[in-house]
């Protein structure tokens, strides 16, 4: 794999993990929930964080795999904590916004 197939990769794989937990009622795709039980906001932003840095460590893994990792600060992660939220927006319009019940 080059480098550019890896860029490719890892943005495709942050757009769908953003969107996963807003199209959806499974936790993380796969588990699916209790009929009683909703998947409400809370539970969705906490599976939608727990999928930022799922994606983050996997960016980590083919940079290592690839070349040798460069050290970030926490500017790097402020944005692309911001990327992934601004990624997730169009599943949040979905799922809150246009789609009626």
């Amino acid at each position: 794999m080059n480098n550019a197939n890896a860029v490719w990769l890892v943005i495709v794989l942050a757009i769908l993990a953003a969107n996963l937990p807003f199209l959806n009622d499974r936790w993380l795709g796969i588990v699916p929930r209790r009929a009683l039980e909703t998947k409400g906001l809370a539970l969705r932003l906490l599976e939608w964080v727990f999928l930022y840095f799922a994606v983050g460590a996997t960016g980590l893994a083919i940079e290592n795999h690839l070349s040798q990792i460069y050290p970030q600060n926490w500017e790097f992660y402020a944005v692309t904590a911001f990327l992934f939220a601004t990624l997730a927006f169009p599943g949040f319009v979905y799922r809150y916004l246009w789609r009626k019940r």
